[in-house]
């Protein structure tokens, strides 16, 4: 096992100010342990779940399950079948911020929606009548596409679109929006994975830049009373707290919703409820997870004729 590097020995300074949690959190990174995987009940639960399940946890919806170590449900016939969805529980953590919103809502708008978990555990929690789906890159569009249809997914509407054009065209109309923002993923490490140079500033500092342009269309999309979910797999402060401080800032009709079921997780490095799991929780990979409302009035229309436009649907299960 290599040392760390520098950079992460700041990082972990920066984030804890006890010594002995800077070492738990380096060892999650540089020691990879295999976390338990879950599964999302794309439909109902079948009588026999043909699998070894973990107690649940407090934030883990019922249409979730928490399997044992040591198993493959990507390999199953009722995955290619689309009974279920494969995920980290850190995912599943990211996403029962959604939990505080009331359901079902008229409409969720998932902005970095490949490969479609986020999708999956929003159409679940809130039932939306409309799921519209959109990744800007054309490819992860494909896989996107692909899982939807396997879970049986008939309803939603899949978009490549660049997200200024999005919300120049559906303004203030969602209920919810979800950005699981690209960043430096740094809690791939705790998986074994590669993330190179993703302790970097340069590296981070363009990771934020990136995330609040996204958020400043996500914004704009948001209709009056209604929420923004931003969420992301990284550690970085610049990339989490900062930036739904500046989203506050920026956008003062928003205001940070308080998640009582992920109260033991609120993060104390920002000055508003945000929440974090750490990877030497042994839970998941590990993540940041937040939750804004829009104080606003103003609710858009939905326009029929760009949701049917040529070159704008590029799945609807219809």
């Amino acid at each position: 096992m290599a040392p760390p590097s520098n950079l992460l020995l700041k990082l972990s300074r920066r984030l804890f100010p006890q010594a002995d949690d800077q070492a738990a959190f380096i060892e999650a990174l540089t020691c990879p342990q295999p976390y338990p995987n879950a599964i999302l009940w794309t439909h109902s639960r079948p009588a026999t779940v043909p699998f070894i399940l973990e107690p649940p946890l407090p934030w883990q919806p019922a249409w979730v399950d928490r399997l044992s170590p040591d198993q493959r449900p990507g390999q199953h016939a009722l995955h290619q079948a689309g009974a279920y969805y494969c995920l980290d529980m850190a995912s599943v953590f990211a996403a029962a911020v959604l939990d505080t919103i009331p359901a079902p809502v008229a409409a969720v708008l998932d902005l970095c929606a490949a490969p479609g978990g986020k999708s999956l555990l929003a159409r679940r929690a809130l039932t939306p009548e409309h799921l519209w789906c959109n990744d800007v890159i054309r490819k992860r569009v494909k896989i996107l596409i692909a899982n939807l249809k396997r879970c049986g997914v008939t309803e939603a509407l899949v978009f490549n679109q660049d997200l200024q054009q999005l919300a120049e065209h559906l303004p203030q109309t969602a209920s919810v929006v979800i950005v699981d923002a690209p960043c430096s993923g740094q809690s791939l490490l705790a998986k074994g994975d590669k993330a190179l140079g993703c302790f970097h500033p340069v590296t981070i500092k363009k990771n934020a830049s990136r995330q609040k342009r996204i958020l400043a269309s996500a914004a704009q999309t948001v209709a009056g009373g209604g929420y923004l979910a931003y969420m992301t797999c990284t550690f970085a402060p610049e990339e989490n707290e900062q930036v739904g401080q500046w989203l506050l800032n920026k956008f003062p009709q928003f205001e940070a919703m308080e998640v009582p079921g992920l109260a033991g997780y609120r993060s104390p490095l920002a000055n508003f409820p945000c929440y974090r799991l750490w990877p030497q929780a042994g839970v998941g990979a590990g993540g940041f997870t937040s939750l804004f409302r829009n104080r606003s009035e103003e609710q858009g229309t939905i326009q029929p004729s760009f949701l049917a436009a040529k070159g704008m649907e590029i799945y609807s299960g219809q």
